[in-house]
């Protein structure tokens, strides 16, 4: 089971690393920026960004801190080959 200061440290490392939050019913959660997650002693409430303004949120989901079951690094994207 994960606590609020394990979730935390990852997201105040610098530099921010991109990553994902998996809950146990299966669904994850990428997060591209640290200011679009809330940790709760309870619960984390993630922010899904809005397309024009990738530090504002559109919308939030709450996540009950009993159900993160994984936090894992989002694989870096390949650069794309431009001839």
């Amino acid at each position: 089971m994960f606590n609020p200061e394990i979730i935390k440290t990852r997201l105040n490392e610098k530099p921010f690393r991109p990553l994902r939050i998996i809950a146990s019913e299966g669904l994850s959660y990428d997060i591209y920026h640290p200011d679009l997650v809330w940790v709760g002693w309870n619960d984390l409430q993630v922010g899904f960004a809005h397309p024009d303004h990738p530090t504002i949120y559109d919308r939030t989901i709450r996540i009950a801190m009993s159900h993160v079951v994984g936090i894992e690094d989002i694989p870096a994207k390949k650069p794309s080959k431009k001839n």
